[in-house]
Order: structure tokens, then sequence, then C-alpha cells
């Protein structure tokens, strides 16, 4: 009695002649080296970033104008961006991209930002000092919150 090839093969032997005999499983196994192909490739691929710019050191504590305030928007030579909020100053250049120039929050930036803050709107203007003194209960909840997230981040 003959044996037949593929019983006295090795598995591997016997793997390879199941995926060379059809075409379906040719065809799948490119698909899937494909695939890994791809895997491999995109986890190597080191994406290209922006430079980052060099942290600007801290300013220290201090009070300001809400003129001398509108200065940090983000225009100025070192780009560093301050918004008020509930009275207090921060730091928020590290997401210049929103509060900067041509960000979402652009309005804020220089500016005392707890009553567009507090009524959910960037457009809000605020010039002078605002005491909030009209603000409700809600509203002022909303800018207290929003005062504990900055802190947070400063």
């Amino acid at each position: 009695m003959a044996e037949n090839p593929k019983e006295s093969g090795n598995i591997l032997t016997n793997i390879l002649s199941e995926i060379v005999e059809s075409p379906l499983n040719l065809a799948l196994v490119g698909l899937i080296a494909f695939l890994i192909y791809k895997i491999v490739k995109s986890r190597t691929h080191v994406p290209s970033f922006a430079p980052i710019e060099p942290a600007l050191p801290k300013l220290k504590k201090r009070d300001f104008s809400v003129e001398e305030l509108r200065k940090y928007d983000g225009t100025q030579e070192d780009g560093r961006v301050l918004v008020a909020v509930n009275g207090n100053v921060y730091d928020v250049t590290k997401g210049k991209r929103f509060y900067g120039p041509g960000g979402p929050y652009a309005a804020f930036g220089g500016k005392d930002a707890s009553r567009g803050l507090a009524t959910f709107q960037v457009s809000v203007k605020t010039e002078e000092y605002d005491d909030l003194s009209d603000l409700n209960s809600m509203e002022m909840d909303s800018v207290r919150e929003w005062e504990a997230q900055f802190k947070g981040n400063d």
C-alpha cells in the first residue's frame, strides 16, 4: 500500500500545498500579508509635528488692569496669552491654539472671560471692568467651575 504524499509530509508542507492549490486561499494569504505590512509600517512611521515652541518663563503673580491684560492676547512678540476669570488671571499660552489669534476662543485672550463663560457666548465683548453682579446663581456657578478648571491647569 503506497502512502499518500500529503500524509507522509510534515504539517508545514501540507499547509503550503493547501494554500497554493486554492486560488481563494492564495488571495486571502496575500491580503493578510498586505494588512500586516500596513500595520507594521504605520507603527514605525513617526509623524512630523510642528516644532515645539520653547516654554515661556512663568509670570510673577501680580494685579493687571483691564488695559494691561489686553496686551496679552497672543499677538505680542512672545505670544503669551492670559485670560481672566472671576478676578483671577491665568496664563493659557499652552492652549494658544484655542485662546490665541485664530482660535475658537480668541475673543477671551487678553480679556476677562467670566461673562462669556457664564453665558456660553464667545462673542461677549468686555472692554472695561465687569463686576458680574447681574449674573444669576447658575451663571456664577458656571464661572466658578471654569475658574476651577483654569486653576487646575495653571
